[in-house]
């Protein structure tokens, strides 16, 4: 374990989630404030474009440069005009569409779950689904308990994913068809939401919470852990919860922590006065993959 100096951001915001490093800047989604924004290395930021309203939604990039919003569907931007749908989502099930991944080759990987998060509704399982660059949509991996982040390994044959109310995170390999098939524990008794991966297949992750291990939608505890090879290699505490993670900078070896004090969904659209989301920049040894 390292102690790292950690560097405010940039902060004011409501939740952050889907935090992602692109074309040199960090790219987050702002739940509650429906929008997509983006900040420098300099903290300065910009809003990028609208978002859903609520919460549960991300957003990656197609291979061609187009941007996905994961939310009620699954839609790419136009440079012409509204977003338009992408996939054919509402004939695989009425999920809510939480986080995405897109491979080289373009096939996209969504995941969801269909109970009332935000009302306290009972749990259950979510699945993850893969729409081809042709438009074909299919179900290819279920009995998730709450798909959250996911990502890929560096050399794109893996898929993990977070299952938030187990507590841990789950590996696909990737087939040839994109189907997903040898499941398996990738790291068990984490916290994770937003995770990213770095260059040796390290996982950057939430630490373990009671309250998120007895599953229900409660925060992750205040700090990221590093996992490779089932152990724990790497923390770094905050004073308040992480919930998406991600590498980046010049380099890579920038980690970004978008952090948010966890007050229940009722309470994430706050007065611009008690906004607690920020993002932490520290300085990792192992980039980006």
């Amino acid at each position: 374990m390292t102690t790292r100096d950690l560097r405010l951001l940039a902060d004011g915001f409501t939740m952050l989630e889907s935090g992602r490093w692109h074309d040199g800047r960090l790219w987050m989604a702002h739940w509650a404030s429906a929008e997509i924004l983006a900040v420098d290395l300099e903290g300065r930021v910009e809003r990028i474009a609208s978002g859903p309203a609520g919460y549960g939604w991300s957003f990656d990039w197609l291979p061609d440069g187009r941007r996905l919003t994961s939310g009620a569907a699954l839609t790419v931007s136009s440079a012409t005009g509204p977003d338009e749908p992408y996939g054919r989502l509402a004939e695989v099930a009425g999920h809510g569409w939480n986080e995405l991944v897109v491979t080289a080759g373009g096939d996209v990987y969504v995941n969801g779950f269909e109970f009332d998060l935000a009302g306290g509704g009972a749990p259950k399982p979510g699945l993850i689904a893969l729409v081809a660059p042709d438009g074909e949509t299919r179900p290819v991996a279920d009995d998730l308990q709450f798909p959250n982040g996911m990502a890929l390994t560096p050399d794109g044959a893996t898929l993990l994913v977070s299952e938030s109310f187990a507590g841990r995170i789950t590996a696909f390999d990737i087939g040839a068809d994109g189907g997903l098939g040898n499941r398996r524990v990738w790291a068990d008794g984490v916290a994770p939401d937003g995770i990213c991966v770095d260059s040796e297949g390290g996982v950057w992750c939430g630490a373990p919470d009671i309250r998120m291990l007895g599953g229900g939608p409660d925060a992750p505890g205040g700090a990221l852990l590093r996992v490779k090879g089932g152990r724990v290699t790497d923390r770094i505490a905050f004073d308040r919860p992480a919930f998406s993670c991600a590498l980046g900078g010049p380099e890579g070896r920038t980690l970004f922590a978008l952090t948010t004090e966890w007050r229940g969904f009722e309470n994430i659209d706050a007065t611009a006065a008690e906004r607690t989301g920020r993002v932490i920049a520290t300085d990792v040894a192992v980039p980006a993959s």
